[in-house]
């Protein structure tokens, strides 16, 4: 499902125009990830929860000449699925 599939579905589910439902899921994209960039945890009960963790720095290795190389340190988003969604799947 793309986002646009999604926005359909969430305003077929609501009972919204297409054009609120893209405001509210642009909304929500938007505040989820200004919180995450101030390192706070979204935790959406039943859902599931996003975070943000630090990848440390490590060496890896080219794979077509086989050289190492370094890959930097970075922060990654994570999501945790609720249970009610892993019952769902």
């Amino acid at each position: 499902m793309n986002k646009a599939e999604l926005i359909d579905a969430m305003a077929a589910d609501a009972g919204l125009t297409k054009a609120d439902a893209k405001k509210a899921l642009d909304a929500f994209i938007k505040t989820t990830g200004d919180a995450l960039a101030k390192g706070d945890r979204v935790a959406l009960v039943g859902f599931g929860s996003f975070s943000v963790s630090t990848r440390a720095a490590r060496t890896g290795r080219n794979p077509q000449t086989g050289q190492e190389l370094k890959i930097a340190a970075k922060k990654v988003v994570k999501f945790k699925s609720g249970s009610e969604l892993s019952a769902q799947v």
